[in-house]
């Protein structure tokens, strides 16, 4: 079996997940400043491994981005994806057109939130350019792929894969992350963490997601429980409360009522899902069945055009982005820096411009449509993608578009519904491949507003089959 990286030992972090530092700060049996050394020592270790960060914050700006001290989450180190501003770092989104960008003087207001809960950045991690893919293995020349802790010859997912990859190697126990196609949950699924991608509208949109011109992504965490997970959405929506959506509320127990599950194995496009994933999905329906859920298996409910409905809308965003980069987001945006995939998503997006009227319609109304299912129904189970996660260079950034492209298509074929419906969706490491040793992430989809149903089932499935540990 490969050997995993990561930097758990017997230091102040241990394995404790975020809540529990919290708590040892609170009690004065831990300091800030050891468990920061801690967290710092650790990426130090393991990053020349796997390529997961992209600045480290300095000195300075880890002063001035410390997190409040009073906070839920008091003294936790973090990281930010590289497409929301850290005050002293460079944003760069993961492209090399933005390779001349200043230091932000301000943070993202995701960020700033982050950083009011208690959080501590201790820099920004690695993405595909624009999170447009689902791996973040730059061309030749460019950097180095961003590699799997459990498995290094093989990927982490994206398009927040720093971020998983951190988490996942032990450096800290929660990490920003975004998700506008299976960014959250798809790294989440390929790392054995849990991704949980909220409803939409639940988190203020980032400076960046804002300008697209229907709002797919959103923001959050990954992280290596469900109750760091159920903790940050608790405190978040605190925040910054939408009284459109149900209340999260605290959650911090198993589901007791008895679920309708539907399970869906084939995807849109009638992609198959390989051995090691049906494993997965089949082991995971006995334990819902063991558990006294009633599951069935359907066919997927949406309609076949929205595939290709999303696919458009990925195309305009890649489109605006090129047309106008240096205007939306940075003005030192260079163009002819761009990769071979946005480049060619943005031709996509010109031979298809007469039915993008059409395809927004019709993806403004996937909304309601999703809705309609949970009338029979509770929660829709899915594999997160159809296949263990690639070797390094399947998803290369330097392939040409019409390589690279269909396989993320195959690869990333069921997380897109959520953020096409806007419905919540978490990803939990349900499945184990032992001849790879990668993680298999299974995935469950609710109604809007229905992250604190997710939650709840995910602590009872957490405490029925614990999640494997990289460290055992």
């Amino acid at each position: 079996m490969p050997k995993a990286i990561h930097g758990f030992c017997d230091d102040t972090l241990g394995d404790h997940d975020a809540v529990a530092l919290a708590a040892l700060v609170d009690s004065g049996e831990l300091q800030i400043s050891e468990i920061l050394e801690a967290s710092i020592a650790r990426a130090h270790q393991v990053d020349p491994h796997l390529h997961a960060i992209v600045e480290h914050c300095s000195e300075q700006s880890l002063e001035r981005s410390g997190g409040d001290s009073s906070g839920p989450f008091a003294g936790v180190p973090t990281f930010i994806k590289d497409m929301n501003d850290l005050i002293g770092l460079p944003t760069r989104y993961g492209s090399a057109a933005y390779e001349g960008a200043q230091a932000a003087t301000r943070n993202d207001p995701v960020v700033q939130q982050m950083i009011d809960l208690g959080f501590v950045p201790l820099g920004k991690t690695t993405m595909p350019e624009f999170g447009l893919i689902c791996s973040a293995e730059p061309a030749e020349g460019l950097g180095e792929p961003t590699r799997n802790p459990w498995n290094t010859g093989h990927g982490v997912g994206g398009s927040s894969s720093g971020s998983a990859a951190l988490v996942a190697a032990g450096v800290v126990p929660i990490a920003h992350a975004a998700d506008g196609g299976g960014s959250i949950r798809i790294p989440a699924g390929s790392c054995g963490l849990v991704g949980l991608k909220p409803s939409r509208g639940r988190i203020i949109p980032s400076r960046m997601l804002a300008k697209q011109p229907i709002v797919f992504a959103t923001d959050g965490i990954v992280s290596r429980s469900v109750r760091d997970t159920a903790h940050f959405y608790e405190h978040i929506e605190g925040l910054n409360r939408n009284p459109e959506l149900e209340p999260i509320g605290s959650v911090t127990s198993p589901i007791k009522q008895k679920l309708r599950i539907a399970v869906v194995t084939e995807s849109l496009g009638g992609i198959q899902i390989d051995q090691p994933t049906r494993k997965a999905i089949e082991q995971t329906m006995l334990l819902l069945e063991g558990l006294g859920h009633t599951v069935e298996l359907i066919p997927i409910p949406a309609p076949e055009s929205m595939r290709m409905d999303f696919v458009n809308m990925w195309s305009a965003s890649a489109y605006i982005t090129r047309k106008s980069g240096g205007k939306l987001l940075d003005p030192c945006f260079d163009s002819t820096r761009l990769t071979p995939v946005v480049d060619g998503l943005a031709n996509d997006f010109l031979k298809k411009i007469l039915k993008i009227p059409g395809t927004y319609l019709r993806l403004r109304k996937a909304h309601s449509d999703w809705a309609r299912n949970f009338t029979e129904i509770d929660v829709v189970m899915t594999p997160c993608v159809s296949h263990l996660t690639p070797e390094i260079g399947y998803l290369s950034e330097g392939l040409d578009y019409e390589t690279l492209f269909p396989r993320v298509m195959k690869w990333a074929c069921f997380t897109g519904l959520a953020n096409a419906t806007g419905g919540p969706s978490i990803s939990l490491p349900l499945g184990h491949d032992s001849e790879s040793n990668l993680p298999i992430g299974v995935l469950f989809n609710a109604n809007h507003g229905k992250e604190r149903l997710l939650l709840e089932l995910a602590y009872q499935l957490e405490e029925a089959q614990p999640w494997q540990k990289i460290w055992e």
